[in-house]
């Protein structure tokens, strides 16, 4: 009886950091890229057993498409070869995802649509498909609500981490964390694909296959059913990832012995989760508790990495204001029409809400949040633009949240200016 392992690797960089790692830390940015460019790489002389699967949000999707930055850093990656070779679908299955990678449960629920939307348009138009089967929720943050979404975009299954599964079936440990199950919430229904906590964080530190053929051999040993084991890791963080050197970081120092001994008929096969998914049909169902990945220091169950300070609270909450803002907007222009002026306004407004969502912004601590601020500010000012022209009044605990506004611009800044913004590493 063979035992499937899926790889699954998440791609992420927020808007802006590329650039500023690329004047700032010339080195980092390098070692970021030369990983990206890695991947097909190595798995080109695999493509009989090599199956990896990759999320890339859609803020790295959007600069490594971007001309200017495909001329930039040419000297170091082919940026445009490279997302042609991520669109070879023997060897790499593209999962689906938040465009500017938020924690879905923390944003308001009316910009979750947007955000997967957004990342379906760009996916489709670089890899040439028009349809993605499986979804990667950023720093695997899921909540039941978010299943009616995800059944309505067409994603057949999500992968959500080992720490938050409940079964509602009658099963044992096994059987729960390696057998994909069915959750259902309000008619809507999705395949469930549980993450390995423990072997993930053994890939993200570091590990032989030696060692991870015998652990997952004895993890699975009770399982009366071909099993399917599931890591998943960020695929470009760490010296294991971006270490140069073949024989020593990830690929050349773990994951090609897999596929060498997969070449032999080994007992653990790589494989990609539909296929799996075709051969073994679903018959468990579980519950999904609200919560994350475990990032470092924290486990992941009530979002603190993103919550913990009320610096972080404040902001989340500011976000919920503009975004209720935004849409009241967004429905009233939708019933009374308006100009391109005040088009552009909205769109403007909408994508720097959306930005201002993005899981980076809270993840260290405090360090950051005041870019979710310097978005939804811009954002608020885009709106002032479009009521200034009479459309809608602007609501006075809008202004009063956060003081005066910032005076208002004579022009729309043009969709190009979305990367103004420069990030720190």
């Amino acid at each position: 009886m063979s035992i499937y392992h899926a790889l699954v690797l998440n791609l992420h960089q927020p808007a802006g950091n590329l650039d500023h790692l690329l004047t700032e830390e010339p080195w980092e940015a390098r070692a970021i890229l030369q990983a990206y460019d890695r991947i097909p790489r190595f798995l080109w002389g695999y493509e009989d057993v090599g199956r990896v699967h990759l999320s890339l949000s859609g803020t790295l999707l959007e600069k490594l498409s971007d001309s200017a930055f495909q001329e930039r850093v040419y000297g170091i990656v082919d940026c445009g070869s490279l997302l042609w070779h991520l669109q070879n679908e023997r060897i790499i299955d593209i999962l689906g995802t938040g465009y500017y990678h938020p924690v879905f449960p923390l944003i308001p629920s009316a910009d979750r649509p947007t955000q997967v939307r957004r990342w379906l348009s760009a996916a489709s138009h670089l890899f040439w498909r028009t349809g993605f089967q499986g979804f990667w929720p950023p720093e695997m943050g899921f909540s039941m609500e978010l299943i009616p979404m995800l059944a309505k975009y067409g994603f057949r299954y999500v992968i959500v981490d080992s720490e938050h599964i409940e079964p509602v079936t009658p099963m044992g440990w096994h059987e729960l964390r390696y057998r994909p199950h069915l959750a259902r919430h309000e008619g809507s229904e999705i395949i469930v694909v549980v993450r390995d906590r423990e072997l993930s964080d053994a890939q993200e530190s570091g590990m032989d296959y030696g060692w991870f053929a015998r652990e997952v051999t004895q993890r699975t040993r009770w399982c009366d059913f071909e099993p399917l084991v599931t890591t998943c890791t960020d695929g470009e963080n760490g010296g294991w990832f971006r270490n140069t050197n073949n024989d020593v970081n990830f690929w050349g120092g773990f994951y090609r012995e897999l596929l060498d001994e997969a070449r032999r008929k080994s007992t653990l096969q790589p494989a990609f989760i539909r296929d799996y998914l075709d051969r073994h049909p679903v018959t468990t169902e579980v519950r999904v508790k609200t919560g994350a990945w475990n990032t470092g220091w924290h486990h992941g169950r009530d979002f603190l990495q993103w919550t913990g300070s009320a610096t972080q609270r404040d902001a989340l909450e500011r976000i919920r204001s503009v975004s209720t803002d935004l849409h009241a907007a967004l429905n009233q222009s939708q019933q009374s029409g308006h100009s391109p002026e005040a088009e552009a306004c909205l769109n403007e407004a909408h994508w720097r809400l959306l930005r201002a969502e993005t899981s980076c912004n809270f993840y260290w601590g405090e360090n950051r949040v005041h870019r979710c601020h310097e978005d939804l500010d811009q954002a608020v000012v885009a709106l002032t633009r479009y009521r200034s022209s009479g459309f809608m009044p602007l609501p006075e605990s809008v202004c009063a949240a956060e003081g005066p506004l910032p005076p208002v611009p004579d022009s729309v800044p043009s969709q190009d200016d979305r990367d103004a913004t420069q990030l720190n590493p």
